[in-house]
């Protein structure tokens, strides 16, 4: 077992905060590699507790503990068995699923929830109840579970089965109740690496809602990059993309050699030379912030450049996780030394389109320049009592964290999501004002209570713990 100090336990892709930075105090980051290290570490975590991650790539402030431990559980990462015939895996909670996927696809399996962040480790997945561009047919990640070991504050490792309380509180539960150890999930049949892939623009909001709720066009993968800053008839307009897993027969034979391979991730390219007034990095990336008109600019970019109707394409699984719509993501505030930028992701339940178009005609008459802004539709809720999916529409934005007035902006929207039945995704939050939580995870006390029960000392904790009194 290996420990260091550490900063900032998230140190890629992780969201500035609204208020202005401040230093705090350094986690210990400790990394087991065993089961029995596991258990040392959560005895050793010390009067600021400990809280368990994965990568380390998340946003938010979940995987956080200034001033106490955190568990790196990325040592525990063996694929143990795949029952090829069943269609199951069991395997530790340090695997990630990039890894996973890549082993299964020969045997023609596929993980169940493909999350857009490759790095996801499974314990992150079922911690944050992980949700993929499929949620809308495949539910959330937890809701593929058959079983799991949790490491509990008291040293016991214990197996967790779903419909049981504890299941119900780890899944989506941010690592609070104990170090996910193993898991054993059921998994996705597929006969090729490859993705079928079908686009559209849409010319408004509307157009849009009518295109991702029509089943006659239905398919398991769907999302939709929205130009934020369309306005007036076009506000809401964007690009949908379907997706589904190629079969084998309809693949040419040049594809056929290579069609269990996930492929790698493309480097990132912007459709054609743009005359943005920013220095440029490396994968042409900006660097600086983005103003409201070259945002604009490159929103028009990506619309016009997406085709008008497109089926058949085919793309790796990669790839398509990548970028869906196989438009560029560009993340223009996180440059060294910049502002950086503030990752929000809510959801609004069924039957509310209302609430989701007044959020849109809010941030449009704001005039964001969020490069980053995906529309999805949601199926099943996710099991846990913080699961983030119910049935109803994600939004998914990169605001620059700089921007005057992003505060109240962002209250706001919070405050139109709790009372359209929605959500903030927590494992992905740094800001929710914590009288908001009861409207949105209706049971919060039921956490809370089994939570007192299970871990009296306050064992497991985090900065948004403590930030929300979870």
């Amino acid at each position: 077992m290996s420990a260091e100090t550490a900063a900032a336990p998230d140190r890629a892709r992780t969201a500035a905060a609204t208020a202005p930075a401040v230093s705090a105090p350094t986690a210990r980051l400790i990394r087991p590699r065993s089961y029995e290290e596991a258990v040392t570490a959560v005895r050793d975590c010390g009067p600021r507790g400990g809280i368990p991650r994965g990568r380390g790539r998340a946003y938010g402030d979940a995987a956080r503990n200034a001033g106490g431990a955190v568990l790196d559980m990325t040592g525990l990462d063996q694929i143990h068995a795949v029952d090829v015939a069943g269609g199951t895996v069991l395997c530790d909670a340090g695997v990630s699923l990039r890894r996973l996927t890549a082993a299964l696809l020969p045997l023609g399996w596929c993980v169940p929830v493909p999350p857009d962040a490759r790095h996801t480790t499974v314990g992150g997945a079922i911690a944050a109840d992980a949700h993929g561009a499929n949620q809308h047919t495949a539910g959330s990640f937890a809701r593929h579970v058959v079983s799991l070991e949790l490491l509990t504050a008291d040293g016991t490792i214990r197996s967790v089965r779903p419909g049981t309380p504890l299941f119900e509180a780890t899944a989506g539960g941010l690592g609070l109740t104990g170090p996910i150890l193993t898991a054993t999930f059921r998994l996705r049949p597929v006969e090729t690496a490859l993705m079928t892939v079908a686009t559209e623009r849409a010319t408004d909001l509307d157009d849009l809602l009518a295109r991702m709720t029509d089943g006659a066009r239905r398919q398991p993968y769907e999302v939709a990059r929205v130009d934020l800053l369309a306005r007036g008839a076009a506000t809401g307009r964007g690009v949908l993309t379907r997706a589904d897993h190629a079969p084998l027969a309809a693949l040419p034979a040049r594809a056929r050699r290579s069609a269990s391979a996930l492929g790698p991730v493309p480097p990132l390219r912007l459709p054609l030379s743009l005359p943005l007034p920013l220095p440029m990095g490396p994968a042409c990336v900006p660097e600086g912030p983005l103003s409201r008109r070259a945002a604009a600019l490159l929103g028009e970019v990506r619309y016009r450049t997406a085709p008008r109707a497109r089926t058949g394409e085919l793309r790796s699984l990669a790839a398509f996780l990548a970028s869906p719509d196989g438009l560029p993501y560009v993340r223009p505030y996180g440059g060294r030394g910049r502002g950086g930028s503030v990752a929000y992701r809510c959801v609004v339940g069924q039957g509310r389109e209302v609430a989701l178009r007044r959020i849109m005609g809010r941030l449009a008459r704001h005039g964001r320049p969020a490069t980053h802004a995906v529309l999805g539709r949601f199926g099943a809720g996710g099991p846990g009592w913080l699961s983030f999916p119910v049935p109803g529409w994600s939004l998914a934005l990169d605001l620059p964290a700089d921007l005057p007035g992003l505060g109240p902006l962002l209250d706001a929207l919070d405050e139109e999501v709790a009372a359209a039945g929605g959500r903030v995704r927590l494992a992905g939050d740094t800001r929710l004002r914590p009288e908001l939580l009861p409207a949105m995870y209706p049971r919060l006390d039921d956490f809370r209570t089994l939570r007192a029960d299970l871990d009296p000392r306050g064992v497991f904790v985090s900065d948004l713990a403590r930030r929300l009194n979870l």
